[in-house]
C-alpha cells in the first residue's frame, strides 16, 4: 500500500509493505544484548490453581511472565523521565507516529587524538562520536530524527555484552551540535549516549533533554517531547540517507520502553 504524509510543509510516499526494522529482537532466556550485567531478560510459563501456562506440561494454551531491565535488555525508548525525580512517561512524551528522519554512519575516533572532550573522566582509548564526524547533517533540516550506525558495523552488536570494554559515545561537542540541529528523536546502536562509567553524570543525557548538569528536575525550557532510543542495529544493507521513521513502543507507563523503530524509503 502507498501512503501520501505530510509532515510541516513536505509529503512524502512510502510503501506500507516495505518496511526497514532496525530494533534488536529480544530472545528471552536466550542471547541477547546487556549493559552493565544486569540479570538478563527471563520467561517462565505462569501457573495458577488449575491452571498451567505451558501447553508442552499440559496447558491449554501459553502464558508466560516476562522479566525485562529495558534500559538493558534490548532496543529501547526513554524520556527524560529517566534522570528525573518526577516519573515522566515515555508514552507521554512520545507523540510523533511518523518522524522525517536521517541515517548516517559514523566512525568513532579514539579521545586521544581529537579536540573533542566529555564532561567526565576519559581514557585517551575511548571511542568518541566527535562534532567533526557528524557536522555534515543539515542543520535546521526536516529530519526530526537522527540515526547513527557506528562503524564497524556487525551482527555481534545484537548479542554483545557491555560490562569492562567501553563502547563509543558522544562527546560534549558532538551531543551540542545535535540539540542545534533540532534532532528531537536520538536513535544509536550503543548501550548508551553517554559513556556507560560516567560517574553517575549522564551529562550528554541532559544536554539533549536541556536539563542542568547535576539536577534532577526539569524546568520550562526542557526538552520533555524528545526521545532517545539506544541498541538498535541497522544492517549494512540499509543505506544512509533519509527515511521516513515509525517509532514503536509499548504502552508503557514508564521511563524507558522496548521498542521497535521502522524505517520506510521514501518514493516521493
Amino acid at each position: 500500500m502507498i501512503l501520501s504524509i505530510q509532515s510541516n510543509d513536505q509529503i512524502y510516499e512510502i510503501d506500507s509493505e516495505k518496511s526497514l526494522d532496525i530494533s534488536i529482537p529480544l530472545y528471552f532466556n536466550s542471547a541477547q544484548p546487556n549493559a552493565y550485567g544486569v540479570e538478563t531478560a527471563q520467561s517462565k510459563p505462569c501457573e495458577a490453581e488449575n491452571l498451567i501456562g505451558d501447553t508442552r506440561r499440559g496447558g491449554s494454551c501459553n502464558f508466560e511472565q516476562y522479566t525485562l531491565i529495558p534500559h538493558c535488555n534490548g532496543t529501547h525508548t526513554e524520556c527524560v523521565g529517566h534522570i528525573t525525580h518526577e516519573r515522566i512517561s515515555v508514552h507521554d512524551c512520545l507523540k510523533d507516529v511518523f518522524i522525517p528522519a536521517t541515517l548516517i554512519s559514523v566512525a568513532p575516533e579514539k579521545a586521544g587524538e581529537t579536540q573533542d572532550t566529555y564532561l567526565s573522566n576519559l581514557s585517551e582509548n575511548d571511542l568518541l562520536i566527535t562534532r567533526k564526524s557528524i557536522e555534515h547533517i543539515p542543520q535546521n533540516s526536516n529530519s526530526a530524527a537522527l540515526i547513527i550506525r557506528t562503524l564497524p558495523n556487525d551482527e555481534g552488536k545484537l548479542t554483545k555484552t557491555y560490562t569492562t570494554e567501553i563502547p563509543p559515545f558522544f562527546s560534549t561537542e558532538a551531543m551540542q551540535f545535535i540539540v542545534e540541529s533540532n534532532v528531537k528523536h536520538l536513535l544509536v546502536d550503543m548501550p548508551s549516549i553517554d559513556r556507560i562509567f560516567d560517574e553517575g553524570k549522564l551529562s550528554n543525557h541532559r544536554i539533549f533533554w536541556n536539563v542542568e548538569q547535576g539536577a534532577f528536575a526539569v524546568s520550562e525550557s526542557s526538552l520533555v517531547y524528545h526521545t532517545i532510543t539506544e541498541l538498535i542495529y541497522v544492517p549494512d544493507k540499509i543505506a544512509d540517507g533519509n527515511y521516513l521513521l515509525n517509532l514503536q513502543i509499548a504502552a508503557f507507563a514508564s521511563d524507558a520502553s522496548p521498542s521497535r523503530p521502522i524505517l520506510f524509503q521514501i518514493s516521493k
